[in-house]
């Protein structure tokens, strides 16, 4: 089997210039006592989408304008819309309203033509959005395009995690990704459960993902599991309990079929034989 590290890809040099120099400029912006992170965020919503709209207050007052495009327009400031995590009863509404309007500036720069397919300037736009939505992120944090949160201000991100394409992360009750965690395309990640007789009753339950955890491919991870050190849940597997360290878990539910050749001897102890050694009986 070959081993294919990334290759090295270099822009144009008067493109990265103008990268750089937007990239520092919006997060001089953010980081400006007293800074409107809604105003900042709708104003590269705008530039990023209708960059001949100038001024924003006097075109979606011109009565002229069509009506959808004057609330396309208007849709552009975050104080102007809702998204879904506002309108659950658990959140915290001002530490949400800080987010949101990040949140915004994330999920629209994805849509744009800027953003679309654009690893580069993405991925160091969402690293600078990123430490200032969760609660702790780590060294070169690395997300592609279309992932999205509930509230974001519950997600604790190690060093070196990278999240790829279509990725949802439920941090309604909390996630923690360790460090070198991997979570491919199309997987999503809850922290929240419904009650299967009453759908309004809601468990929150912190999801972790330890050091070196892969989660590949259309993979589910529920409520409360916790997925340990270099585990493995399987391409389209639902994990509805724990993953044992340096274990791989497929299927719907999720079950253990091996353990990766680098694990160390106690990965290989049956789970049997570890609540035994635990509880202090004599394994039979």
């Amino acid at each position: 089997m070959a081993f294919l590290p990334l290759k090295a890809v270099r822009l144009p040099e008067a493109t990265g210039r103008v990268y750089d120099e937007w990239l520092a400029e919006l997060e001089g912006r953010l980081d400006e006592p007293g800074a409107d992170w809604n105003r900042i965020c709708r104003d590269t919503l705008v530039a990023l989408s209708h960059p001949d709209v100038t001024d924003f207050d006097e075109r979606t007052t011109d009565p002229s304008l069509p009506l959808p495009a004057r609330g396309a327009l208007l849709a552009l400031d975050p104080r102007n819309v809702t998204l879904e995590p506002e309108y659950y009863a658990d959140v915290d509404p001002a530490r949400f309203a800080r987010v949101k309007p990040l949140l915004c500036l994330w999920y629209g720069f994805d849509r744009s033509s800027l953003g679309w397919q654009n690893v580069d300037v993405g991925v160091r736009l969402r690293r600078i959005l990123a430490a200032r939505i969760f609660a702790r992120c780590g060294r070169n944090f690395k997300c592609f395009q279309h992932v999205e949160f509930s509230y974001g201000y519950n997600m604790d991100v190690g060093d070196d995690v990278v999240v790829h394409r279509h990725v949802l992360l439920d941090d309604r009750g909390g996630i923690r990704l360790g460090d070198r965690v991997s979570i491919s395309d199309y997987a999503n990640v809850y922290s929240h459960t419904h009650s299967i007789v009453e759908q309004k009753e809601v468990t929150n339950a912190r999801t972790i993902l330890e050091d070196d955890v892969r989660i590949t491919y259309h993979a589910t991870v529920l409520a409360g599991v916790r997925v340990g050190r270099n585990g493995m849940v399987g391409a389209s597997a639902v994990a509805t309990k724990d993953v044992r360290p340096f274990h791989v878990n497929v299927g719907i539910p999720a079950k253990s079929i091996r353990v990766k050749p680098n694990a160390p001897p106690e990965a290989y102890v049956t789970e049997r034989v570890a609540r035994r050694s635990e509880s202090g009986e004599e394994p039979r």
